[in-house]
């Protein structure tokens, strides 16, 4: 077995210059040295950081792993994430029984079928956004033109939160998953959007509508089985994740073709099956949620030959393991022909992305309407000039000039 390292690197979300696609040099550097290594995190707590998709694999379907945040330990990312520990809480940081109850309250709205459902209505969207774009001319800010109002507007109309507010939850949300944030604003802009959402479901209990935050209302909140504020966190969960994540893949994936002209050709002008492929390699190749998964062993664990002790602190950086070359050939090369079915972007085991089959019908609809629409698209700026988001919770780019 393994014997624990006296040094432990500090933890970086820093990429190198001029490979803003690729993980942190001296995270992926430890697939090959240590695959399962203490790292420091921004506390001077230390965590177990796993980066072989194996083991990630191992770990994540293990129920011995924990992923509530209430422990003591659990390895949160920033101040502004510890303060919001508790407050934060749902379905994605409880475990079993609790988790598999309060998230099947969900499940049925995001299955294949409920979300093949909303192509037509997507498509729409995505019409109706590029027709804008095309109309106020070049040049665009990709962010704030597309990908940041498609799924948005989903999101608002399955939850039927009204879009008009957009503006007041995507800066509340922005606040929440900016590592930089202090614990005091980040609590503040936490608790503002619980505040909002629990108007809003007691509203839906009143005068409920054809959407789930009414289900919810009227299964969960009417019934006395959760109460409002149990029901609003719950709410901002769906609302910040439905739109953030997808957001984020549409501006930096479109970034990503930009660079890779043979691949973008083959994304705009390709089948829906070869574009349905060119999506989960964009998944797997650029790994958005890039702080991974965060857990906490509740029982000793041995694995990938190292002995996890009980109530010490796991990252399976998630984003490491996509290029993982046991599993991905070549890993660091985009090849949206390969099969990356098995990348990790959406996690493994009982907690994998509840939204995955929307955030893919999206994907999958978005990046071929925007090339089709505009097949001279360009970055309108130095890809050197861009500004990524590696002090976000799920990695990206703050805007993304573009003209054609």
């Amino acid at each position: 077995m393994t014997e624990v390292p006296t040094a432990s690197p500090a933890y970086t979300t820093r990429r190198a210059a001029g490979c803003p696609f690729d993980p942190p040099p001296e995270m992926t550097g430890l697939l090959s040295s240590e695959p399962i290594s203490r790292v420091t995190l921004w506390n001077g707590a230390t965590a177990w950081y796993v980066t072989r998709h194996a083991d990630q694999v191992a770990l994540l379907r293990d129920e011995r792993i924990s992923a509530d945040n209430r422990r003591p330990s659990y390895p949160s990312f920033s101040a502004g994430s510890e303060a919001t520990r508790a407050h934060n809480r749902t379905f994605i940081t409880m475990d079993e029984p609790e988790h598999n109850e309060q998230r099947k309250r969900f499940t049925g709205d995001f299955t294949i079928k409920r979300t093949q459902a909303l192509r037509e209505r997507i498509e729409r969207i995505i019409g109706e956004l590029l027709d804008e774009m095309e109309k106020a001319g070049p040049p665009a800010d990709l962010v704030t033109s597309f990908a940041l109002p498609l799924p948005s507007l989903v999101i608002c109309e399955l939850l039927g939160v009204p879009y008009e507010d957009h503006g007041f939850f995507q800066r509340a949300s922005a606040v929440i998953v900016d590592t930089r944030s202090s614990a005091q604003d980040a609590l503040a802009a936490s608790q503002e959007l619980v505040d909002y959402l629990g108007d809003l479901v007691e509203k839906k209990a009143e005068h409920p509508g054809d959407d789930l935050l009414s289900r919810l209302a009227a299964d969960y909140l009417v019934t006395g089985i959760s109460t409002r504020d149990e029901c609003a966190k719950q709410a901002r969960l769906l609302l910040v994740a439905g739109h953030e994540t997808t957001a984020n893949m549409i501006a930096l994936g479109t970034c990503a073709l930009l660079q890779n002209p043979g691949q973008l050709a083959a994304v705009r002008d390709g089948s829906p099956q070869r574009v349905a492929g060119a999506v989960e390699e964009l998944l797997r190749y650029l790994s958005i949620t890039h702080l991974g998964r965060r857990r906490v062993a509740t029982e000793d664990i041995e694995v990938g030959g190292q002995l996890i002790r009980a109530g010490e602190a796991v990252i399976c950086a998630t984003d490491v393991a996509n290029r993982d070359p046991e599993v991905f050939e070549e890993p660091g090369r985009l090849d949206i022909d390969r099969q990356a079915r098995r990348h990790l972007a959406f996690g493994s085991g009982p907690h994998q992305c509840l939204g995955q089959n929307l955030a893919r019908v999206e994907l999958q609809l978005a990046y071929p309407a925007l090339l089709r629409r505009f097949p001279g698209l360009r970055l309108a700026r130095p890809l050197d000039e861009i500004n990524f988001r590696t002090d976000m919770a799920v990695y990206g780019v703050h805007e993304l000039p573009v003209a054609w």
